[in-house]
């Protein structure tokens, strides 16, 4: 059978989620998929989860290596995928049985797509649909609207260099969709619920403090300085910009009558000089 599509699942620690995962796999509708599990040194039962679903079905492949972290592991399972294009499916989350489909389908109509995504729900601990802005360039400047499991081209994430392995503390799927699309492709969102996020008290994105936060965006900044001046302009501009709002601010502050207004405004919901002014007229 040809391969169309390689599912990558890296897992470390989450066999009480796997079999969800892989079963979601299991019952897509498209054949034409392998799924090729990275155990990154788990400690649990990974391994033999993982094989349960290897002796089942031949297409699913389990790797074993040590703990080299998320981006690592998926670059381990992606390099050695045979198909044309690229699914990570995070191992403690599911997706749905048409989702390949509905996919490969939407990839055949326009050559110049590289990115095809869908609409999300989260279970778990919360339960409701998972609303993400659309996806723009100057969207993606200020955060990431394409969750990991999205699907791509194994061809373009050659191209990048694949995950950046020095985003330590996540956030790499953000990276991964600016090193791709910030000189052009482009981005489609199914209109289908086809992917469902788990949500846990406690994940590796709720781990993320400031200084992790600060490293993370201090390092995309450098990395990809090309595309944010492009959508925020230089330093300079924002430096002008920022002197330019706290002057306006000071003269607006320095102003009573202002004052006063904003008080009113913001807490008893109306102008007091708009509303003076539209009654004496």
């Amino acid at each position: 059978m040809n391969i169309n599509v390689s599912i990558i699942v890296p897992c470390y620690n989450q066999s009480q989620f796997l079999d969800e995962a892989l079963a979601s796999v299991y019952h897509q509708t498209a054949k034409d998929w392998e799924c090729i599990i990275v155990d990154d040194g788990s400690k649990d039962q990974t391994k033999e989860v993982a094989k349960r679903w290897c002796d089942k079905d031949s297409r699913f492949l389990y790797i074993y290596q040590e703990n080299a972290g998320l981006s690592a592991t998926r670059n381990t399972g992606i390099n050695r995928a045979k198909g044309i294009y690229v699914l990570p499916l995070d191992a403690d989350d599911k997706i749905a049985d048409n989702y390949i489909a509905l996919a490969l389908s939407t990839f055949k109509k326009d050559e110049a797509i590289k990115v095809v995504y869908a609409k999300a729900e989260k279970f778990g601990s919360v339960s409701e649909k998972w609303n993400l802005k659309d996806f723009s360039l100057k969207n993606l400047s200020r955060n990431n609207m394409i969750f990991c499991s999205a699907l791509f081209r194994k061809s373009d994430w050659e191209r990048i260099g694949g995950y950046d392995e020095n985003m330590l503390y996540g956030w790499e799927d953000w990276e991964l969709w600016i090193a791709m699309l910030k000189n052009g492709g482009k981005v489609v969102k199914l209109d289908n619920t086809c992917f469902f996020y788990r949500i846990k008290e406690s994940s590796m994105l709720t781990g993320i403090d400031k200084n992790k936060a600060d490293y993370l965006l201090n390092y995309l900044n450098v990395k990809h300085a090309d595309f944010f001046v492009k959508h925020y302009g230089t330093f300079q501009d924002l430096d002008r910009e920022i002197i330019l709002l706290q002057e306006t601010h000071k003269e607006q502050m320095d102003s009573e009558k202002y004052v006063i207004d904003v008080f009113f405004s913001k807490f008893l919901g109306f102008s007091i000089f708009g509303k003076y002014k539209k009654n004496r007229n």
